[in-house]
């Protein structure tokens, strides 16, 4: 959580830097077009992959399995598809890096090492490491 704080305050700021520099450098126009359009991509994006990742889990539920995978592949597209409707191009790269099936990976191998962490210093309740 120390690491996230500092990171949800430089990341806005960092945006907005560069939707200033974009609006200078191609004019306010394209650079909003540029980011309706990549929301819009985003949400359709998120859409699709999210109803392929409940298809399997569903699939693993109906053989006896326990979707862990899948579960985390359906938390990085909720939080991806977060990032892409919200404006600016970094959160825009990792909405879109967290969506797609191939860079998902590399987020879901980082959520599996933090909770196997956490687990292995005894927390059970993600909620009291927030």
């Amino acid at each position: 959580m120390r690491k996230l704080i500092p990171l949800l305050i430089i990341m806005p700021i960092l945006d907005l830097y560069i939707l200033i520099r974009a609006s200078q450098t191609m004019g306010f126009g394209i650079t909003i077009l540029l980011i309706i359009l990549t929301g819009i991509a985003g949400y359709y994006l998120a859409k699709s992959e999210g109803k392929l990742v409940i298809r399997n889990i569903n699939k693993e539920m109906s053989q006896g399995n326990v979707p862990g995978n899948e579960l985390l592949s359906g938390f990085c597209i909720l939080v991806g598809g977060f990032f892409l409707l919200m404006p600016g191009i970094i959160t825009d790269i990792i909405g879109i890096t967290m969506v797609i099936p191939g860079t998902r990976n590399y987020y879901k191998r980082y959520i599996e090492r933090w909770l196997k962490r956490l687990i292995n210093r005894g927390y059970t309740n993600i909620l009291i490491k927030w």
